[in-house]
């Protein structure tokens, strides 16, 4: 059992990016030109908003970068403020046995401790707000933007920000084709922007459809039509054949003209896709921004203890062919055990949690090289916005250099987090008896569709061989048919989904973790049973000292 030096770092970078993410929101708020007198009041208190944020997560770095000597947060500290991005009790366990190693991930559940569960947590909180926000649109006269759109905008912004510095580079090497009369390399310069077009007009034609519906709530001549004829005009496959003489010279004139409407698309662009985030905003206003807030702090928690998993999962496989195959081809599951009850506030934490486990659908994993093979040089890299975060794993030159070329190239590694959760302790008795289970068993169902859409995946890629071999070979299709009669059994406590759920993680080369309010009591039960019952099932543990074997781990 071992701390993971990535409680903080994960958090401290994250909450930068956070910083970072927000004040540039603030500056595109500021360039979007002269606004109606309601829509610039509006302006005016989303800048405000996001000003309290800003203010607030530097005051968190600052008390983040002030502890030394610690590498966790212990569970007596859950509800302090300076330290709710830091998940709680972050801790890896191993078990080696001769040949083999077994890894559990231990962490409390990703919640807002410091903001507390009084009205629920974020699945009950973001449902409830989208509702009001309806309502509140009306009222203020600004037009509702769903979480679908929302995101839809927001991945416009983040394309558009690439877009120019991608067109003007590779209009540029069609210049240097050009300079040196190389036909192979101007084919491929003009190949290389052709695509590049061809892939983009979806995000242009959604730009236009919120441009004409910006248009009748602002006064700025910035919101007009994004000349899409413009950009199909500059078209590099439709450039005339080249005559004798000077290439570049000929080319020249239409390089520019390029530039120029791609610059005049990413201007307006962005411009359009901030004014839609203003009204998705100002209609926020207040429980928005304070959601937004508790989400960051449950991801934060999450995220720590998904990388902390990964780089472990990582070091653990990197001499088996099969699962860097398996990574590179598909990415892995990472299967997270909860042992929350549906009981009073774990209710909370438990809605808190599957909303930040979903969020980890945002994250890639890339492994680089790292300069040096310094400890400092090998901490993982948190790069990205709210929308999409990379992480990056430098690994040392000499173990970089064995892995396949797929990922030394760069490729972006996913992950495919699931979360099935069964109450154990005695609320959960009472919530069963007296209460409502609904809310675990919508988990469960859902993230078993999850887990088989992945195996389903897995199979159509990889095949079988690449999958490590146990003592006991039931087959992975029984096992999720298995799985699947559970979620939907009405039985108390039943503990055979977080066994068959763990069971199949194991198989399918994946990374587990388990949680519970502190990853104390209940998480350190399920572990050590966990591990004796590996020792009995694939190390001929005799089921006469398996008890005695559970009692002295527990010790």
């Amino acid at each position: 059992m071992e701390e993971c030096t990535l409680s903080f770092s994960v958090p401290k970078q994250l909450l930068s990016l956070y910083i970072q993410e927000d004040t540039s929101r603030v500056q595109d708020l500021r360039e979007l030109g002269e606004l109606s007198p309601h829509w610039d009041n509006l302006r005016k208190e989303v800048m405000t908003r996001y000003g309290g944020i800003i203010s607030s997560y530097q005051e968190t770095l600052t008390e983040l970068d002030k502890i030394t000597g610690h590498s966790f947060k212990p569970s007596c500290c859950k509800a302090q403020k300076s330290l709710e991005f830091v998940p709680i009790n972050l801790h890896t366990q191993r078990m080696r046995v001769t040949y083999a190693s077994y890894d559990i991930v231990t962490a409390g559940a990703p919640a807002a401790h410091f903001q507390g569960f009084k009205c629920g947590g974020l699945h009950r909180l973001l449902s409830r707000y989208e509702a009001e926000k309806k309502s509140f649109s009306t009222a203020y006269q600004c037009i509702y933007y769903s979480p679908e759109h929302t995101a839809k905008a927001q991945e416009v912004l983040g394309t558009v920000d690439l877009l120019q510095p991608l067109i003007v580079s590779l209009a540029d090497q069609l210049l240097q084709a050009a300079q040196e009369h190389s036909s192979p390399g101007l084919q491929d310069a003009l190949k290389n922007l052709s695509d590049k077009f061809d892939s983009r007009p979806p995000i242009y034609y959604f730009i236009i459809r919120f441009i004409s519906t910006c248009r009748s709530h602002t006064h700025t001549h910035t919101h007009t039509h994004v000349p899409i004829t413009a950009i199909v005009a500059c078209r590099p496959d439709v450039l005339p054949p080249l005559s004798t003489g000077d290439w570049r010279e000929q080319l020249h004139p239409l390089v520019t003209k390029l530039k120029d409407c791609v610059t005049e698309v990413v201007e307006k662009a962005k411009r359009a896709m901030t004014f839609v985030l203003l009204q998705e905003a100002a209609c926020s206003l207040p429980q928005g921004f304070h959601l937004q807030q508790r989400r960051d702090v449950v991801f934060s928690q999450a995220l720590a203890t998904l990388a902390c998993g990964f780089v472990m999962r990582l070091y653990a496989g990197m001499q088996d062919k099969g699962f860097l195959r398996q990574l590179h081809q598909v990415g892995l599951v990472a299967q997270f055990e909860s042992l929350l009850s549906t009981y009073s506030e774990e209710i909370g934490m438990l809605e808190d949690m599957e909303v930040g486990i979903a969020d980890l659908q945002k994250v890639v994993f890339q492994i680089t090289e790292a300069q040096t093979d310094d400890l400092g040089d090998l901490e993982p890299l948190v790069r990205g916005r709210r929308d999409h975060f990379t992480v990056q794993v430098p690994l040392p030159r000499l173990v970089f250099q064995v892995l396949p070329e797929e990922i030394r190239e760069g490729k972006p590694l996913r992950v495919f987090p699931v979360l099935f959760n069964v109450g154990i302790n005695e609320q959960q008795t009472i919530a069963e008896r007296f209460g409502d289970i609904s809310l675990q068993e919508r988990i469960n169902q859902r993230n078993f569709e999850i887990l088989e859409a992945y195996f389903k995946l897995l199979s159509e890629k990889v095949p079988t061989e690449c999958l490590p071999c146990f003592q006991t070979q039931t087959d992975i299709k029984e096992l999720l048919e298995t799985l699947g009669q559970n979620v939907v059994t009405k039985k108390r406590k039943n503990v055979e989904i977080l066994w068959i759920a763990g069971t199949i993680c194991r198989r399918l080369n994946g990374i587990r973790f388990t949680s519970c309010k502190s990853a104390k009591d209940r998480t350190s039960m399920s572990v050590t049973l966990e591990q004796c019952a590996l020792l009995r099932d694939e190390h001929q543990l005799s089921k006469d000292f398996f008890i005695r074997a559970l009692d002295c781990m527990r010790r």
